[in-house]
């Protein structure tokens, strides 16, 4: 009998219609909503050529990086299909389809990046020919609904490939002890290969955007004098282009893999704590741990289609102020259904429902509470942005140190929150575990943090709504600029990308906090399946081997973020040589005299091919290092490279993204006070802007990519934790 046979009857059938349903529904949805934004005009013959370049140029740059990431790919696939496939069928004689499950998942993670960026750059002129038609409240709505499509698309895709993926392998395995495990191992590979083809497509695209940005500023605005985005600037096109490709199609190649991740390793967990420990296969809890996740995550996806009606409101109000309506209805509505499917998922376990259902909570508050901190540190309107803004005024070393300490300090309230939401959890899964004695108490407290890590993705796909929004307004804003529409256009296109920015400060505090539970759920997971397979092991750290690798994880963190950093310092060299060449040898191009054109193209080719060379080695730094620990120093020093990167990641991603969003901000805080007929002000705004190009990197490039490393790595330890295992010193 396989575990499918189980998962068919009619106790749990309706549970898994439901997922597909829902899953198929809001990808079908995504779909509809991008019908309808291609179907409404796109404005001047002006605008509609900006937008064509911005389309093409991002159409190009991604059909390089799929052909470069499917490269990388293929070899690893070949890798895991003569390594892990056959080392399972050798080793147990069983069916293993590990290398389909990483094909499916690179494959999905490509798609979900490819649709959230189609649709951006169609949403992008759009959005300013609504606000030049129809005013600010429209063009909002085009914005947003571009955003949703990305929100949708990802979480439905996500949600679809892993019920697909379970249901497959569930068809051929037999639910034995060895059956789950098997299970367990196959499943975990659409996980590896969602997180390797997010790591190329978020470095990558962070790279290209960054370098674009750097250069287009420092020459543009600081040695030109010219306004942001003015289409005399070679390197506005490929700015633009970079905003779609780096914070549109990477940000969604990058949430899809942290949900496929998520899902995953608390349907391995589920497995390992409910089956494997305790063999009872017939209890319902058992298939309805395995259940949980996605029906929390199709739940998810209803309250964020209930809550996009609920984002409305009149021209004369304020953007955020319109926004987080969908964001605070999206959160109660998933409150609520996440109380309705713990009573009925949990049913006959009494008070323990309540406990884990309090457990979900603790996480989705977690998310709230992060964002909001995230945002204090990052807007104009407090005072760690202002403390930066007025070192402007001494100069970009002032300005440097004044945003790297605020970086730094940002990292504090994060931290404390996600330790509470995560003891807070295991404290409450404990003592569910302890009153209905389905599971152990300790196993009890370990579902319970899965479950605040389930509470704190229900709403993501809003959240990803809001982060595709920031980039849209972005790129409106720059195609109002190069269009040469009217001042009032401009102006409400600023209001709109202003509200962009706050979107994006708590997007990223988001995204921090979703790495960071998703990752204590993957280090459970590995620490469930080598502690089955090797009872010998020893994780203290009197043990060389973990405090080894400990080092090892933390080294890993940093070089990697070195080499990232580095990348996109190469890069910017290289636009900055060409647009200064242009700007150089075209006659009349700075003066903007009649005939005098940019060669756009020519910087966007500079950018892409910058960025797929220095995209390869970190990662395949990301890739190898684990490999060479854990077949030489074994699974305990990789138990604790994974302990000292988990660590080390989180705090550095806090920093950079942190620390470089308040750069930004003290830039279009200083914007505000710029007075031309004093030299001082322009002075201070040109240290802004200097500081502002130290932070675009950290908070656009390592530090996002260092989201994607945590869970890369963690998700292929976890595909080879059963070989590791064979190796104890």
């Amino acid at each position: 009998m396989t575990l499918l046979t189980d998962l068919l009857t009619v106790q749990y059938l309706p549970f898994i219609l439901i997922i597909l349903i829902i899953a198929i529904a809001s990808i079908g949805i995504a779909l509809y909503i991008t019908k309808k934004i291609k179907d409404m005009p796109e404005g001047t013959p002006k605008m509609k050529e900006i937008a064509q370049y911005i389309r093409e140029g991002s159409q190009a740059y991604l059909k390089r990086q799929f052909k470069t990431i499917l490269i990388i790919g293929s070899i690893i696939t070949v890798a895991l299909a003569l390594g892990i496939d056959y080392a399972i069928h050798w080793r147990i004689g069983e069916f293993s389809m590990v290398f389909g499950a990483f094909l499916i998942g690179m494959g999905c993670s490509l798609i979900a990046g490819y649709i959230a960026m189609y649709t951006a750059t169609n949403a992008n002129v759009r959005t300013t020919n609504r606000i030049k038609e129809e005013g600010m409240s429209k063009a909002l709505k085009v914005a947003f609904n571009g955003g949703m499509v990305m929100g949708l698309a990802v979480v439905g895709l996500s949600l679809l490939a892993v019920t697909i993926m379970v249901l497959v392998v569930s068809a051929v395995i037999p639910s034995t002890d060895v059956g789950v495990v098997l299970i367990e191992g196959n499943i975990i590979g659409l996980a590896f290969g969602a997180s390797f083809a997010a790591l190329f497509a978020l470095l990558g695209g962070g790279i290209y955007t960054k370098a674009a940005d750097v250069g287009a500023d420092l020459v543009g605005k600081i040695e030109a004098g010219i306004p942001e985005d003015d289409p005399r600037n070679p390197g506005v096109i490929a700015d633009n282009v970079g905003d779609n490709v780096g914070d549109i199609a990477g940000r969604g190649a990058d949430l899809f893999e942290s949900i496929t991740g998520q899902n995953i390793a608390t349907i391995v967990l589920a497995i390992s704590l409910f089956i494997v420990a305790d063999s009872t296969l017939d209890e319902p809890y058992d298939i309805y741990a395995i259940l949980f996740p996605l029906v929390a995550c199709s739940i998810g996806l209803i309250a964020t289609i209930i809550g996009k009606y609920f984002v409305r409101g009149k021209d004369t109000d304020e953007p955020w102020n319109i926004l987080v309506k969908g964001l605070y209805s999206t959160t109660i509505i998933s409150a609520g259904f996440l109380l309705l499917i713990c009573l009925v998922m949990f049913r006959g376990m009494g008070g323990a429902a309540w406990l884990f259902f309090g457990a979900a909570i603790l996480g989705l508050l977690a998310s709230l509470v992060i964002g909001i901190v995230t945002m204090y540190y990052t807007s104009e309107r407090y005072r760690p942005v202002k403390t930066i803004a007025d070192a402007t005024e001494s100069g970009p070393a002032t300005t440097t140190i004044a945003g790297l300490s605020v970086g730094l300090e940002s990292t504090a309230l994060p931290v404390i929150i996600m330790i509470v939401a995560v003891l807070g959890s295991y404290f409450l899964g404990y003592a569910a575990g302890d009153m209905t004695g389905v599971i152990s108490a300790e196993n009890g407290g370990i579902f319970g943090t899965t479950l605040a890590a389930l509470g704190l993705f229900s709403v993501c796909g809003m959240v990803l709504s809001l982060d595709g929004y920031g980039p849209i307004v972005d790129n409106a804003g720059g195609i109002a600029e190069m269009a040469e529409l009217e001042a009032k256009v401009r102006d409400e296109t600023d209001r709109l990308d202003a509200c962009g920015n706050t979107t994006k400060a708590y997007t990223k505090g988001y995204a921090i906090a979703t790495v960071a539970l998703a990752a204590i759920l993957l280090f459970e997971a590995y620490s469930e399946v080598v502690e089955r397979e090797a009872t010998a092991l020893d994780l203290s750290l009197s043990n060389p081997w973990v405090l080894a690798g400990l080092l090892i994880g933390a080294l890993l963190v940093f070089v990697f973020t070195a080499f990232a950093l580095r990348a996109v310092g190469s890069s910017a060299q290289d636009m900055i040589t060409e647009i200064r060449r242009q700007f150089r040898d075209i006659p009349g191009l700075k003066e903007g005299n009649e005939g005098a054109k940019p060669d756009y193209a020519r910087c966007v080719d500079i950018s892409t091919l910058s960025a797929l060379k220095h995209m390869i080695l970190p990662g395949a730094l990301v890739i190898i290092t684990p490999l060479i620990v854990g077949f030489s120093m074994g699974a305990e020093a990789i138990s604790g490279l994974l302990i000292g990167s988990i660590i080390t990641g989180i705090m550095m991603a806090l920093f950079l993204n942190t620390g470089g969003g308040a750069l930004d901000n003290a830039k279009k805080l200083r914007k505000k006070f710029r007075d031309k007929s004093k030299a001082e002000t322009i002075e201070a705004y040109n240290a802004a802007i200097q500081g502002d190009l130290v932070g675009d990197p950290m908070k656009d490039t390592a530090g996002p990519s260092i989201n994607v490393l945590l869970t890369l790595v963690l998700a292929l330890c976890l595909q080879f934790a059963t070989l590791f295992a064979l190796i104890i010193y």
